[in-house]
């Protein structure tokens, strides 16, 4: 019973950072997102367009993508690892609501429709992994790290930066290229 508890907890404080960017994007930042011009037609069509160099993406997403990893580890490795927790969760709820918020003020209901294929069909191995690592974190030190952890954390970031880099930009110029 603790146990879901507390996974409604980690729920709750994604929902709240989303709910918050909705709300800063829509009251604060809303004639910044206006002016914006990732999700205009122009930006759109130049994606379709480029061809996108797999093995320096590859590397880019990389970068991106262990670089959050890095800092939660060593930040976990406080006495701060539920906060960085709490904070992770409610920094990725901000972001993912202000980036919906401006694909609907920018393009509507296609907009949300272009995130969701942005982030598919990787995404779900991370959010997995990342539920591995922040579930450790935020348990600890009721549960420990083993091998399996690692096997399975490795893994699913592994097969989502994979996916991102070759599977995803296809997924998406055909996305566009229909839109």
């Amino acid at each position: 019973m603790q146990i879901q508890e507390n996974k409604k907890y980690l729920l709750l404080l994604y929902m709240l950072g989303f709910m918050a960017g909705i709300l800063s994007a829509n009251l604060i930042s809303k004639d910044y997102i206006a002016g914006m011009g990732i999700f205009n037609e122009f930006f759109l069509q130049q994606y379709v367009q480029t061809e996108i160099d797999t093995g320096a993406f590859f590397w880019y997403i990389i970068r991106i993508r262990i670089g959050p990893v890095i800092l939660a580890v060593i930040a976990g490795c406080s006495r701060l690892r539920k906060g960085v927790v709490v904070f992770f969760l409610a920094w990725t709820g901000f972001l993912s609501g202000m980036i919906m918020t401006a694909a609907v003020m920018q393009i509507g209901i296609k907009g949300i429709l272009l995130c969701l294929v942005g982030i598919l069909p990787h995404f779900p191995f991370y959010i997995a992994g990342y539920a591995i690592l922040l579930w450790y974190l935020f348990s600890y030190p009721k549960s420990r790290w083993n091998l399996t952890k690692t096997v399975c954390f490795l893994l699913l970031m592994s097969v989502g930066i994979i996916v991102e880099c070759y599977i995803n930009p296809i997924l998406v110029r055909l996305y566009i290229g229909v839109m």
